[in-house]
């Protein structure tokens, strides 16, 4: 079996769509690629922030449902997510961060690398880390971008996930998906896939005493692998079927094509092809610029609009000093 290539794409929960695009786009510097709906749930947006390609790996997804309450940590739910930042940069960072008021921890170093945790406008988790290996990533800068083209966030560097009991989650992770590991501190168990490095690694800890994590605003709704293609993604479902973790079908999500399902911790998963990628219906220089639908939802989309909040372009406020 082929392994995963590591991740490609994190989705979260997130208050109101525009004060989500202002922190992401107008404070991080992201592009918005892609604006588009949930597709089960067409009344939302579903907002796509990715390097300027929007290539897979680089890609942090959002469900803004603002009625949600907020999430309650616990196991059985990702916990935050990593973002790859070039060396040598994460000062200017938490610099910048300040500026506009967010909420920093304190940096540290998580094995061998400088880490910055935060926590976003709705209070997801989210670390800036200097990725030792982002010189050789694949990445393409936005010119746009209120952050200079050598800052700029590379992609997805990792996430971090707890679960009541490791051994379960770890065997579904290396028989199904390929993980291996990769070492181990402060209680953090590093998998990684197709050679380690940003992007290719996942943290789990075991946190027998948590209560039950559940969905809300500033949680993690899902994590995505990448894929090759079609037939690659139904080699890695059929092990996932035999580790009787209950793949779905195969959903057709238009940029790519997507198979989901709860490893044995309760982490919900997707297994996401590479292609065919956002612009195939977009032209890659006006990436996220106009709402995008599926065509099965084209029809309707006078009555997605009037249900859709209208968004501006990003507007963050800087604190006053």
């Amino acid at each position: 079996m082929r392994s995963v290539q590591g991740l490609h794409h994190v989705t979260a929960i997130s208050g109101p769509a525009q004060e989500n695009l202002d922190f992401y786009a107008g404070v991080l510097g992201m592009r918005l690629v892609k604006k588009s709906v949930n597709q089960d749930d067409p009344g939302t947006y579903h907002l796509f922030y990715a390097d300027a390609e929007g290539r897979p790996g680089t890609d942090l997804t959002f469900f803004p449902w603002a009625q949600m309450a907020p999430s309650r940590a616990g196991h059985g739910l990702a916990t935050e997510v990593a973002l790859a930042v070039p060396e040598g940069t994460l000062d200017g960072w938490a610099r910048r961060l300040e500026r506009y008021g967010v909420a920093l921890g304190a940096a540290e170093r998580r094995f061998g690398e400088r880490a910055l945790p935060l926590r976003d406008p709705h209070g997801l988790p989210v670390a800036l880390v200097e990725a030792a290996d982002g010189a050789t990533r694949p990445f393409t800068p936005w010119e746009q971008s209120p952050v200079a083209a050598e800052r700029q966030i590379l992609g997805l560097h990792g996430a971090r996930l707890k679960v009541r009991t490791l051994g379960p989650s770890i065997e579904l992770l290396r028989n199904a998906l390929g993980y291996e590991p990769a070492g181990e501190e402060g209680g953090w168990h590093r998998f990684a896939v197709a050679g380690g490095g940003s992007g290719r690694h996942l943290d789990l800890a075991e946190a027998p005493e948590a209560p039950r994590g559940l969905w809300g605003t500033g949680a993690i709704h899902h994590l995505a692998f990448r894929v090759d293609d079609e037939a690659h993604q139904a080699e890695v479902r059929a092990a996932v079927e035999e580790a009787a973790a209950r793949p779905t079908p195969v959903i057709d999500r238009f940029w790519f094509r997507s198979v989901y399902f709860k490893e044995p911790g309760g982490v919900l998963y997707e297994l996401a092809t590479d292609g065919p990628g956002f612009a195939v219906d977009e032209e890659p220089a006006h990436l996220g610029e106009s709402l995008v639908l599926p065509p099965w939802l084209e029809p309707h989309r006078g009555e997605i609009e009037a249900a859709l909040p209208k968004l501006a372009a990003p507007a963050p406020v800087q604190v006053a000093p």
